[in-house]
């Protein structure tokens, strides 16, 4: 009985004596950069500052996301259909996109003149 304490001791003594003391330091991903020119042309999107909801004269729905550069908006005729990003030269000029797509017209404006693909550009009111 005497033998049982004094084993368990010494098989965990050896158990003990196995592990490795050094430190272990772990790193996620790429080695970091913290220079300011690494990171100085970091630039993010435009963010969304206001979404309008436009009944055209046909009838039809179509929703404009006015973005933060007053130079872009995201277009999505329809409830289904897919979101197309319009763009301009200039702040104030008509926004257009390929396909068909353009946006004449600002947040701030109770209408705008949008032209999607199969239709002819309307004016349509917020």
């Amino acid at each position: 009985m005497t033998r049982t304490p004094l084993l368990l001791t010494l098989a965990a003594a050896a158990a003990l004596a196995g592990c490795n003391k050094q430190s272990h330091t772990i790193v996620a991903g790429p080695p970091e950069d913290n220079s300011a020119a690494a990171n100085a042309n970091i630039q993010l999107p435009p963010s969304i500052v206001a979404t309008k909801l436009y009944r055209c004269a046909d009838n039809s729905v179509v929703t404009v996301d006015y973005l933060s550069d007053g130079k872009s908006a995201n277009v999505r005729a329809g409830k289904d259909g897919a979101t197309t990003q319009v763009t301009a030269p200039e702040v104030g000029q008509p926004m257009t996109a390929a396909g068909g797509y353009s946006v004449e017209g600002s947040k701030d404006s109770s209408s705008a003149k949008i032209g999607v693909p199969g239709h002819a550009a309307q004016t349509c009111n917020a």
